[in-house]
């Protein structure tokens, strides 16, 4: 699982999910960067880095980046220069893939672990 540590949302999820309780790696991208092969498995699993892509995060408007158009290799470049730009959190279970924070993406992480 890759999350922030620090995040109220991502506390909540693994205390929803028991995620702690699994058997998973627990990574803090915050104190523990995301390599760009860890990045790049995530990609191959959901099909881009778009998917990847937090358009929530604070630099989001910061950067002025909604109004640039962003290619993959842009979303790539950006989640790995900043680790606020991942959606969170990411579970890889397997061939699959859990990203972000929506109701349905938690239920079937629930029900995956």
């Amino acid at each position: 699982m890759y999350h922030l540590a620090n995040c109220t949302t991502c506390q909540a999820i693994i205390q929803q999910t028991g995620a702690d309780k699994k058997s998973l790696m627990m990574q803090d991208i915050k104190t523990e960067k995301i390599t760009p092969e860890q990045l790049d498995e995530m990609k191959k699993i959901a099909g881009s880095y778009e998917a990847l892509f937090s358009r929530r995060a604070m630099k989001y408007k910061e950067w002025n980046l909604k109004n640039k158009h962003l290619t993959e290799d842009d979303y790539r470049r950006y989640i790995l220069e900043e680790y606020t730009f991942l959606k969170r959190p990411v579970v890889i279970l397997g061939n699959k893939i859990f990203i972000g924070n929506d109701k349905k993406t938690i239920a079937s992480l629930k029900d995956a672990l």
